[in-house]
């Protein structure tokens, strides 16, 4: 039985209303099929590359390392890999015996960080064209690669107590080549260019939020449900 139908027609409404922009929200509206939730990821991924550019400062920590020689032994994933690994370990002049899937080399750190930094560029500036030239293999497998080889770098660093170098290398890894590979194919955008789209996302998930909890209200007192204290 309906106490209030005036107050529950309005919540009906408001409910159906709802349901019509959530529609809406999910149609294929923008360039390339996108729909609303898409297109707003892409502006919020955009926005956030364009604050993850740490490589040029991580190129001066790098250089401290500069005629810095380090002997290391990785192990790659798989013999594929290691054999990437030992052409990336090249680029950087190391000195490289490989046996299966076992690397030792011996190499300037900070030589072999700025191949890291500059493939990692490209990577960042989605030019996967050019490191695909580099080394004949995918451009994101290439930051795989590099990833994997300075986390286990990294940790052969601490055993040899050069602890100043492994924070160098693990800087390099999570903030270079992490942000470079997580948002391959993204086009970083200053957040002043995208200012009114993020206000109008904020402000409508606010009203749209507020517009639900209001169709609820007026649906449950209007049905003569109410809170008792």
């Amino acid at each position: 039985m309906i106490h209030d139908k005036k107050e529950f027609g309005l919540g009906l409404a408001l409910m159906a209303g709802f349901f019509v922009v959530l529609v809406v929200i999910f149609m294929p509206l923008f360039e390339g099929g996108k729909n609303t939730i898409d297109y707003l990821d892409n502006v919020f991924n955009s926005i956030s590359k364009n604050s993850a550019y740490y490589i040029p400062e991580l190129g001066k920590k790098a250089a401290v390392h500069v005629d810095k020689q380090v002997s290391l032994k990785i192990n790659a994933s798989d013999e594929g890999q290691a054999e990437r690994m030992e052409k990336l370990l090249a680029q950087a002049g190391a000195s490289v015996e490989r046996a299966g899937t076992q690397l030792a080399f011996s190499v300037d750190l900070g030589k072999l960080l700025g191949v890291t930094l500059a493939d990692a560029d490209l990577l960042f500036k989605n030019d996967g064209t050019a490191l695909q030239g580099k080394y004949a293999v995918e451009a994101r497998r290439t930051g795989h690669d590099w990833h994997r080889m300075l986390g286990v770098a990294a940790k052969e660093l601490d055993g040899q107590q050069l602890f100043a170098e492994s924070k160098t290398v693990r800087d390099v890894m999570t903030k270079a080549v992490e942000p470079a590979y997580n948002y391959f194919g993204v086009k970083a955008v200053p957040m002043k260019d995208l200012l009114w789209v993020v206000l109008a996302a904020l402000v409508g998930y606010v009203v749209y939020t507020v517009w639900y909890g209001y169709a609820i209200l007026f649906l449950f007192e209007g049905w003569g449900l109410k809170l008792e204290h």
